[in-house]
């Protein structure tokens, strides 16, 4: 600094460069040392003490600001409350996540008291409960952070909250590793936040799965709808059926080789999932999209012969034949060994754009499928045309095209799933240049998919009506996982705020700018996310 200075004043007297540079040396060196040390810090730490200015998504329910800094030290412990196991275990994943932000390599231990200065503290406590199931109170000061809630899902949530306060990158920084001091309240607004992804089209192996989970996961979603069945393919092995999985699960759209996963493979999906407190939902497309069946068993079609394999994109050609006895034991079968994979609560069954099914066999189909998932523990989840069938106040049924088909669910006394195509369809193109995607329901750019409320979507369906939101990916286009994330991203991050933001704290203008500081921590993440012009992404990290 002091080179510059020197540069700065040329002497014109051997006096003046003797008086400049006793100037320099007794007076602007200190001020600059100090500003770097001080004043500069002080700008730095103005930024890193303010717990509101974190740019998290979602946003939360309540912060207070502290004005302080917690420091992260290598001398750091990850304590949880008492010996459980599953504490434990998310413990771990707590320190695995520090290690990749930071390169501090915290050890986990249990405790039965408030450990000391300068570690972290996860907490399960009853009373705790006043935030849900899923809430939690992010305490940070400067001597100790405390994670509480009242369910270790809720310590999960919460720790996605401190991961977005981290480095984006361990290889590019040495620190120092500062958490703003101050107090979260969080909780969600809707008990389901999900997002489905269509492995019939097009096959993804379980390791894109986990990734597209891992997605979810870190911005607070709960649910991962799984599409295992279409007229393109059969996904998951069914043990009584082994033709489904060696026949029709052989190809895709386009004509490539397909794919499926075995029981194993898909309990592999479903405990990584449950690791991560994100309920999988398995869907079995019926009586329509069901080509890959017919296929494999032709005994399941009205004429007693079997399809060619079908690898286009139209829908709607496809029946299960609703009359013959020997459909429902199939169907009965199907759902035994995938309910006995699943320990969440909801069976998918489709029924939608069944135009080959008439309507006098469509709803008698519905209403036995119904009871077939109920007698084996199971909700059932439809999407909207099932809602002309007999249901109650336990059936869900999933919005996408038909707000009439919503308002007659809402009537019989069930919850919706808000996934409006024109809103929520993660497939649709994000606008006239996007190469990928198709648009028949609408182009849907970054504020579009932000600026909904579930909540008063259409006339006549209010909150309690409705259970979630969740944003469904179909893969007609999307071949592999780079193409996976551009869809993707950053529309996810919109679906995850609308599920779990009160609507009085959700802002486009404020929002856009707290998504666009997200841009570096998508890069540094690998992700191929869409560069929306409509985001004033982070200086430095938008790609090329």
């Amino acid at each position: 600094m002091a080179a510059y200075y020197f540069r700065t004043f040329p002497a014109k007297t051997d006096r003046m460069r003797h008086n400049k540079t006793n100037f320099l040396i007794t007076t602007l060196l200190p001020l600059a040392i100090m500003c770097s040390l001080f004043s500069c810090g002080e700008k730095e730490e103005k930024i890193a003490t303010n717990l509101a200015a974190a740019n998290l998504i979602p946003q939360p329910v309540s912060i207070t600001v502290d004005s302080s800094a917690f420091r992260l030290k290598g001398s750091a412990i990850i304590f949880v409350q008492g010996e459980s196991e599953e504490l434990l275990r998310i413990g771990q994943y707590f320190s695995d996540m520090l290690k990749s932000a930071t390169g501090l390599n915290l050890p986990v231990k249990s405790t039965a008291e408030v450990p000391g200065k300068g570690n972290f503290y996860l907490v399960v406590l009853e009373e705790r409960n006043v935030h849900g199931e899923e809430g939690y109170q992010l305490d940070i000061k400067e001597d100790l952070v405390t994670l509480y809630a009242g369910t270790p899902a809720g310590i999960f949530r919460g720790i996605q909250t401190i991961r977005q306060m981290l480095p984006i990158n361990a290889d590019k920084t040495d620190g120092p590793f500062i958490l703003p001091t101050g107090t979260i309240q969080d909780k969600p607004t809707y008990s389901y936040r999900g997002a489905m992804l269509d492995v019939s089209r097009h096959f993804f192996q379980v390791e894109d799965i986990k990734r597209y989970i891992d997605f979810l996961a870190e911005y607070k979603m709960n649910a991962f709808h799984i599409h295992l069945s279409d007229d393109q393919g059969w996904r998951i092995e069914i043990k009584k059926w082994p033709n489904l999985t060696a026949h029709g699960g052989k190809t895709q759209v386009g004509g490539g080789k397909g794919g499926f996963y075995t029981q194993e493979q898909y309990a592999d999906i479903v405990k990584y999932a449950q690791d991560r407190y994100i309920t999988v939902v398995p869907e079995i497309d019926m009586p329509g999209h069901t080509n890959a069946a017919l296929a494999s068993y032709p005994e399941l079609n009205c004429n007693g012969k079997a399809p060619e394999l079908y690898t286009g994109t139209e829908v709607g050609f496809s029946t299960l034949c609703s009359s013959k006895e020997i459909t429902y034991q199939f169907i009965d079968d199907v759902i035994t060994e995938l309910a006995a994979l699943t320990p969440g609560p909801f069976i998918h069954i489709g029924g939608d754009e069944s135009h080959a099914t008439k309507k006098e066999d469509y709803l008698p189909f519905v209403n036995r499928v119904k009871g077939i998932v109920e007698k084996h523990g199971k909700t059932m989840i439809g999407w909207d045309e099932t809602a002309q069938a007999d249901l109650n106040n336990q059936s869900v049924v999933q919005l996408w095209a038909n707000e009439d088909f919503a308002k007659m669910a809402v009537a019989k006394g069930a919850q919706l799933i808000m996934s409006p195509a024109k809103k929520a369809y993660m497939d649709m193109q994000y606008d006239s240049t996007t190469k990928l995607g198709l648009h028949w329901a609408a182009y849907i750019e970054v504020d579009s998919a932000y600026l909904w409320d579930p909540a008063t979507y259409m006339p006549g369906v209010g909150k309690d009506n409705v259970l979630g939101i969740e944003a469904p990916l179909w893969s007609e286009t999307v071949t592999n996982l780079d193409e996976i994330e551009y869809m993707v991203f950053p529309r996810l991050l919109g679906y995850a705020e609308i599920g779990w933001t009160p609507v009085e704290k959700r802002n486009w203008e404020a929002y856009k700018v707290r998504l666009g500081k997200q841009a570096g921590r998508l890069r540094a993440d690998g992700i191929d996310y869409y560069e929306s012009k409509l985001v004033p992404w982070e200086e430095g990290a938008v790609k090329n």
